[in-house]
């Protein structure tokens, strides 16, 4: 029976055959499979990548690696698979492919999970997520709550635009606290530190350090603004 650490290994080395554009997306975002069709994966090439005024070129592939190393650092939220690697259009990001539930996300799901997505909104916070979008928020086949779509993240501006504000101005869980507590020091020095600043630039590893700590005193999740909050579209 295969096992998620066997997935893994195939989605970091499994030679990639891809099947075609995924739609309505900004980037070029291609469905791939890895390793003679075994593992349907995603796959942003740097080279699909369109220029932002806020985010350095040619970066966002690093961004969306970065989050699953922060996910896997926390414990939490579930960041499928993620690795910065070759592909048929030069390198980029290659994500484990969510097999999802269609016409479920955030907005569908917070009423029957709503506790779950307090682990999602506060990783947002110390990712400092600049478009964390309903649909960026899948139920997988699995049961699982799958979040995915990180390229705009870790800007060292810390700006937060997401869907979930729900958690505004309430306590932070404190299991998720105790993590993020652990994680801060831990993106201060430590091979956690080393890891992301293979992906990013030392300001915006020192700024998500920074979230990171701001949350942990604060003790609750921030409030909305200054500035636009809400990614456009929302879904």
């Amino acid at each position: 029976m295969r096992t998620e650490a066997d997935d893994a290994r195939v989605v970091e080395a499994g030679e990639l055959e891809v099947i075609g554009l995924l739609p309505r997306a900004s980037n070029s975002t291609f469905l791939a499979r890895a390793a003679d069709g075994a593992i349907p994966v995603v796959y942003k090439p740097r080279a699909g990548e369109t220029p932002l005024w806020d985010f350095p070129d040619g970066t966002l592939c690093n961004r969306e690696v970065a989050a699953f190393v922060l996910a896997q650092a926390l414990g939490w939220p579930n960041v499928p698979t993620t690795v910065l690697r070759d592909g048929p259009y030069g390198e980029g990001s290659v994500q484990r492919f969510v097999d999802a539930a269609p016409g479920e996300h955030y907005l569908t799901l917070r009423e029957r999970r709503f506790d779950e997505f307090a682990s999602v909104a506060a990783f947002d916070v110390v990712a400092g997520n600049g478009d964390r979008k309903s649909g960026h928020c899948l139920l997988g086949r699995d049961g699982r709550i799958w979040v995915v779509d990180h390229g705009l993240c870790f800007n060292a501006r810390s700006v937060l635009r997401t869907v979930i504000w729900d958690f505004a101005g309430e306590p932070v869980p404190p299991s998720l606290l105790e993590d993020v507590r652990r994680v801060a020091g831990e993106l201060r020095r430590g091979p956690l530190r080393v890891r992301l600043l293979e992906l990013l630039n030392e300001g915006e590893v020192d700024a998500t350090a920074d979230r990171a700590d701001a949350l942990c005193e604060a003790g609750t999740f921030p409030l909305p603004g200054p500035g636009r909050s809400v990614p456009w579209p929302a879904v």
